[in-house]
């Protein structure tokens, strides 16, 4: 399966903006059919998992991305000569491991027989329950003894090296193999080739050196951004590694080809930007772009010195560094994401991104963020959770050997086992849902085999070079594995809301965004909430503290009144995320906060600077002043209308479209007086798309038009025609008939653009690149609609002119 196939099936579900733990947690569950009772799969539960080296593959039942509720495993595969074959059949159930029925989770619980069997102490024996035609049996399956996962696994770790030969023995084979090269996705395939270059074995290079070959003449027009990426990756270690130039030339039209691609703001969507620096679709995607941003990085490591990939790589290491200490790499050109440690792989890309860079605090932030995440952390991922497993070890890998053995303890072992075949190679699974993900079919031996590779430290990506994360030890390591329990897709809240008080409170303090948040959440839910505790952390010396209780009180609402004061203090801080937290707690305290507003209009006036170079700061205070604040009733009473009128001027200039569209929803609540003087920013921002958060950015044009011709400003007529064009053809099916109906207000006057609006219904019915042609063809029919209803149009409204 192609990205392009299956990035545009998910497509139409990308506005959830999140991983697909919240896609899923509000599907109505299915019925937990009992199997030994004649019940059968439920139909729309086609999902199976490969049951580690056994040769088996079984369904078992899921809900909201868990496999907790399931007690029964039905084999749906058994694979010809694998230990499974003749002990178990198609149609039998397998009930439990080691004599016992299962507990907890089959899913968990065969992965640990599995690594138990594995070892000495297990001697190959993997012991199962079998259910077949009402007859219950104890089931022996022989498997290699490969030994126990070392401490620090997987370095020092014998098991891990005898997968690693096993994989590249399988790896080798089926890279060899006829149809290879057409039927791999550029994405597996890269890694593949990775592999087995990261193997550092002398007797591949000859399916490298094809590889590469491959990679240097690689070119595509669909989904590029995220195809390139790792081509790129895959070239600039081979050219590195191996010494060989030869396909230097292919990397450096690679390297600059998505530099040229990049946004104005340093992001990559599905596709290149437009000449304009502006994405297309819904905007900034940063899976792709965290890989370019890599490949670009190990390109120029590699010899391609050219200004303007380096000036890509600094605008998106500038717009990746802001998440540092703030949460996980979000979706997109949006607040940090803060349900789990991880967003589907990005703080692992970020974590090496910054090694590469040598930026120790960020890539030391993200790291101890990728080792945090684990268990269901790692089952979630928008569109499927592929790059959450690919990026996490060879991002905790940076943390050192006590780093990597500690997530391997607590959930690397049985998930990676369960995932690996009885030939060596590893099968994707996907996450816990009735339907496979996206990346169904996808090989994913190299994903795996990267991070068996790292002891051999022979490429960048998998250590070789000096390390500029601090190496942590394992008491370090098992408190970051601590801070990521608690948390899953079904039960997100229960292990913290148990917590008592101090309990809460001391997780407020924590390193970690998402405790804290998951902390804050749940002192929320408490009758009596410690408000006087969470005001003195607030004053106190810790930046994480102060923060943490800015969170618990925006979580509070109105019910932290008292702590208005202190906030406002906080509003004042050097610090400038603890005074965008102060003001997002202030917001959504509401009316006690309202005397914080006049702070908090000055806060928008500012400019970007050094620290805060896109203007985040001004961002997120803009949504928490005309997102939440000045929703309150009889907010606006009061307000220094001079200082309103300069917060307003100032964040129509703001980079994000979202917080321009929330800043231009209080036009309709401005007298004419009060917006004449701010005609000119409303026109610009109109006429100048922002140059990000495209998918937000039509609010401010749409509530600019409107203002214009409520009140007759002449420059609102071309200005109507001409976005008419160039709007975000992302659901402009249903903007466009909201634009004609503005462009009418001005009665016979519109007519002036008829030309110009025939020209674009001609240009609707020729179709629109990649999008939908019936779409287009209903916005060409209301243009032409529109023109007929203005041509007749008698009505002559007196116009008045901004200049």
């Amino acid at each position: 399966m192609t990205l392009f196939r299956l990035i545009v099936g998910f497509s139409l579900a990308w506005f959830c903006l999140t991983s697909c733990a919240s896609y899923a947690a509000d599907k109505t569950p299915l019925t937990i059919p009992d199997l030994t009772k004649g019940e059968v799969i439920p139909p729309e539960s086609k999902h199976d998992w490969n049951l580690g080296p056994t040769g088996l593959r079984g369904w078992m039942y899921c809900d909201k991305l868990v496999t907790t509720d399931a007690r029964q495993i039905a084999i749906t595969k058994v694979e010809e000569n694998s230990p499974a074959d003749g002990a178990l059949a198609v149609g039998d159930v397998i009930l439990g491991v080691g004599g016992k029925p299962f507990s907890y989770d089959p899913r968990t619980e065969v992965g640990k027989a599995i690594t138990w069997a594995e070892s000495e102490a297990g001697g190959g024996r993997l012991a199962l329950l079998r259910w077949r035609n009402g007859t219950v049996d104890d089931v022996e399956l022989k498997l290699p003894i490969l030994g126990s996962f070392s401490t620090t696994a997987p370095y020092d770790c014998s098991k891990s090296e005898q997968i690693l030969l096993r994989g590249l023995k399988s790896l080798e084979a089926r890279m060899s193999a006829p149809g290879y090269s057409s039927s791999t996705d550029p994405i597996p395939r890269s890694l593949n080739a990775l592999a087995l270059l990261a193997s550092g074995e002398p007797a591949y290079q000859r399916l490298l050196q094809r590889e590469a070959s491959w990679a240097a003449s690689f070119t595509r027009e669909d989904f590029r951004t995220w195809y390139y990426g790792y081509v790129m990756i895959f070239l600039a270690e081979y050219t590195q590694a191996t010494g060989d130039n030869s396909f230097l030339p292919g990397l450096r039209r690679l390297a600059r080809e998505a530099a040229s691609g990049q946004s104005a703001v340093g992001s990559w969507g599905h596709t290149f930007a437009l000449p304009d620096g502006r994405l297309r679709g819904y905007g900034m995607m940063n899976s792709p772009g965290l890989p370019l941003t890599i490949g670009m990085v190990l390109a120029r490591e590699a010899g391609v010195n050219h200004s303007e990939v380096t000036e890509a790589i600094d605008r998106s290491a500038r717009l990746l560094r802001f998440y540092a200490g703030k949460g996980a790499v979000p979706y997109g050109d949006h607040a940090a994401w803060m349900e789990t440690h991880e967003d589907n792989g990005k703080c692992g890309m970020a974590a090496v991104l910054f090694h590469l860079l040598g930026e120790t605090g960020s890539a030391d932030f993200f790291t101890r963020m990728a080792v945090a995440s684990h268990s269901g952390e790692r089952d979630c991922g928008h569109t499927g959770n592929y790059f959450n497993i690919l990026w996490s070890l060879p991002a905790i890998a940076q943390a050192g050997p006590n780093a990597t053995g500690a997530w391997t303890k607590e959930f690397g072992a049985w998930y990676h086992d369960l995932a690996r075949r009885w030939g060596g190679s590893f099968a994707h699974q996907g996450p816990p849902e009735p339907s496979f993900d996206s990346y169904q079919g996808w090989d994913a031996t190299g994903a795996y085999l990267l991070a068996y590779s790292l002891p051999r430290k022979k490429i960048t990506i998998t250590g070789k070079g000096a390390r500029n994360v601090p190496q942590i030890s394992l008491h370090r390591a098992e408190s970051l594995i601590a801070d990521g329990r608690g948390w899953d897709n079904k039960d997100r809240n229960t292990a913290y809301d148990r917590l008592d008080d101090q309990d809460l409170l001391s997780r407020l303090g924590s390193w970690s965004p998402i405790v804290r948040e998951r902390a804050a959440m749940a002192l929320a839910k408490r009758k009596s909430p410690p408000v006087s505790a969470m005001i003195a952390l607030l004053e106190s010396g810790s930046i994480e503290a102060r923060m943490g209780a800015c969170v618990a009180f925006e979580k509070l609402r109105g019910r932290a009144a008292e702590a208005v004061p202190t906030l406002q203090l906080a509003l004042k801080h050097d610090n400038m995320w603890l005074r965008v937290c102060a003001a997002s707690a202030l917001s959504k305290i509401g009316k006690p906060a309202i005397a914080a507003l006049p702070d908090l209009l000055g806060m928008i006036d500012r400019v970007p600077s050094p620290e805060d170079p896109r203007g985040m700061e001004q961002r997120f205070v803009s949504l928490a002043i005309f997102d939440e604040m000045l929703r309150v009733p009889n907010a606006m009473e009061g307000v220094d209308r001079d200082q309103l009128r300069l917060a307003i001027a100032s964040g129509l200039r703001n980079q994000d479209g979202r917080a321009r569209s929330e800043i231009s929803s209080i036009y309709n609540r401005l007298r004419y007086e009060d917006l004449q003087p701010l005609l000119p920013a409303i026109l610009e921002a109109i006429e100048k798309p922002a140059p990000s958060g495209e998918m937000f950015a039509d609010g401010v044009r749409l509530n600019g038009l409107k203002v214009l011709a409520t009140h007759h400003i002449e420059e609102g007529i071309q200005a109507c025609a001409d976005y008419l064009r160039t709007q975000n053809p992302w659901a402009s099916e249903k903007r466009t008939p909201e634009i004609l109906e503005i462009l009418t207000m001005y009665g016979e006057h519109a007519q002036r653009v008829i030309p110009h609006l025939s020209e674009t219904a001609a240009m609707f019915e020729q179709g629109e690149l990649n999008f939908p042609k019936k779409f287009s063809r209903q916005k060409a029919e209301a243009v032409r609609a529109t023109i007929k209803s203005i041509g007749s149009s008698k009505e002559r409204p007196s116009l008045r002119r901004i200049n």
